[in-house]
């Protein structure tokens, strides 16, 4: 019998300072698309940003891995929302 993973539900809010920071980002978001529920992006054209919404259901160690990787990138900037109910994988 397969061993079950906890897995958490969690909204990554990504802001987007810098366009040339775009291809590391997408290169992250593919990397880690197999605990992608959903994306949504708004540029936001008047600041010249883009805001990113992305929901995850991952282990809580693999979006912390996402959200710092990100966070390392030059001109972008996250914050991770965790739901309180935990699930199973």
């Amino acid at each position: 019998m397969e061993k079950s993973i906890e897995t958490r539900v969690a909204l990554l809010g990504i802001v987007v300072e810098d366009s040339s920071a775009v291809s590391s980002l997408n290169d992250l978001l593919h990397e880690y698309g197999s605990h992608i529920i959903g994306r949504m992006g708004l540029p936001y054209r008047e600041r010249g940003i883009s805001i990113i919404s992305i929901v995850l259901d991952a282990p809580g160690d693999v979006i912390s891995a996402l959200s710092g990787k990100l966070g390392m990138i030059r001109g972008i900037s996250t914050k991770t929302l965790y739901a309180k109910v935990k699930g199973n994988g």
